[in-house]
């Protein structure tokens, strides 16, 4: 699933290969990909719409209207948004198409269909904001951001807790193992055990991969993709994931797999006690 780097770099392509945006129109292709409002609803309230901003919340991705909405865009697990011209075939995959004024088109191509689309008014973007955790990010989130999130639910595990977007935003499967590695720290530890510290290591861990796989554009395991269709190459870097028994690069010691909070999970048992 695409998180918080991937979305990112996708916001920062869009900002510069259309910095002058307009919707001239949309076909949904796949209507239950819209989950608000209607199909027809959201066809007729994006159409003639200019984009002010791309922005991005978490792991979704926001188009800023003039009319004051928002597209949101949850790209889910198989989802990407790639600019391409008109003359190009739009295969079967493609379930949403937006015609830009200059001629040329974004389409969403999704071959599970678990991605969603949404227009969102602005008191719905205020509930929105309010249901997700902070950003990582952000320049105000440092350690005692940091502490304050742990606090929040101090009896689960550390995976789950990062895992979870509405304790804080944008993580996902990858990012947490790396991060925790690169912490030092075992994905079960209970939140509410870790040293000060820990802590700091832990908000620092979190930055450091986050930037790192923006800088890299993404990571592209299987599916990522930016607008021109090419992949990201975090996937070189990473120092845990799809290493599965293999040398821990601080330690030496095989790499062990283990399901946590649902998900597939690599650490070092020696490194991340």
């Amino acid at each position: 699933m695409p998180e918080l780097p991937e979305v990112e770099s996708l916001r920062r392509d869009l900002l510069q290969l259309l910095p002058d945006l307009v919707l001239v129109g949309v076909e949904i292709r796949y209507p239950p990909i819209v989950a608000r409002p209607s199909p027809e609803e959201f066809c007729r309230r994006v159409e003639g719409r200019r984009v002010l901003d791309v922005g991005r919340r978490g792991k979704l991705l926001l188009l800023r209207l003039d009319s004051g909405e928002t597209a949101a865009l949850h790209r889910r697990m198989t989802g990407n948004l790639l600019l391409t011209q008109p003359t190009e075939p739009v295969d079967h995959h493609v379930h949403a198409v937006f015609r830009l004024a200059d001629g040329r088109q974004l389409r969403y191509r999704d071959p599970r269909k678990f991605g969603r689309l949404a227009l969102l008014t602005p008191g719905e973007m205020v509930a929105l904001d309010a249901e997700l955790g902070p950003e990582p990010l952000d320049p105000t989130f440092d350690a005692v951001a940091m502490a304050e999130v742990l606090r929040s639910a101090p009896g689960r595990g550390l995976k789950a807790l990062l895992l979870d977007q509405r304790r804080l935003a944008g993580l996902g499967n990858i990012y947490v193992d790396e991060a925790l590695w690169r912490a030092g720290l075992h994905p079960l530890r209970l939140a509410g055990s870790l040293a000060p510290d820990e802590v700091a290591a832990l908000q620092r861990a979190i930055r450091s991969v986050l930037e790192e796989g923006i800088a890299h554009r993404g990571t592209s395991l299987r599916d990522h993709l930016d607008p021109d269709g090419r992949p990201g190459s975090y996937q070189d870097y990473l120092q845990v994931v799809g290493r599965v028994g293999q040398p821990c690069r601080r330690c030496g010691a095989p790499l062990a797999r283990a399901v946590v909070a649902s998900r597939g999970t690599v650490y070092c048992p020696a490194c991340q006690r």
